[in-house]
Order: structure tokens, then sequence, then C-alpha cells
């Protein structure tokens, strides 16, 4: 006998939809109910009220974001990070020869 996975309220279902779409909508669910981390304050008091909209209870902010999650998860399989370089989105990480090229331009 099968042991039973962990669906939580995707329970609700019962034997409709097949279990992939269940277990896709169960992560998603789980994620947008759990309390997430506030920008502002950095305790994790933050509810989502409505679809991208989020309030900290305990500094009362309420602010916007994304429509599961206060901030974009990036999931990516293992096999496409060895595959591509990485990216810096920030510009943080610059090369020796691109500092010297910006400094020699603004001597200029």
């Amino acid at each position: 006998m099968k042991t039973k996975e962990n669906l939580g309220s995707v329970k609700r279902f019962g034997a409709r939809y097949g279990r992939k779409p269940k277990l896709k909508f169960s992560k998603i669910e789980t994620e947008q109910r759990r309390l997430h981390k506030c920008p502002y304050c950095n305790k994790a008091a933050v509810k989502r009220i409505a679809v991208g909209i989020w309030n900290c209870k305990k500094c009362g902010v309420k602010f916007t974001g994304k429509a599961y999650s206060v901030s974009k998860n990036i999931i990516v399989k293992e096999a496409e990070i060895a595959e591509e370089a990485p990216v810096d989105l920030a510009g943080d990480n610059e090369t020796e020869e691109s500092i010297e090229a910006r400094e020699a331009s603004e001597e200029a």
C-alpha cells in the first residue's frame, strides 16, 4: 500500500483534475498563504490581501509585489545552471579592464 502525499488543502478536489496540476497548485497555494518577510522592517509578518497587494502586520505598510509571493522566486533546473554563464544584473562585478576604461573616460 502506498503512503499518501501531503497535499494539504488540495485534498478538497478529491479524485478530479489529476496529480500534477494538484501538486503545482499546492505549491503555489502554500507559498501565497505563508507569512513573508517584510522588505521595510525585515520581520516575517507580511500577509497577502489580494492579488499583488501585501500588508505587513508589524509596521502597517501596504505595498505591491508579485501575485503569489512578495519577491520573484526563480526556479531553475540544475542542467540549465551548469550550461548558462552567470548573468550580472546589478553590475557589481566589473572586470579590471572595464574599471580602467571607465576611469579613463571619466578623466577625459
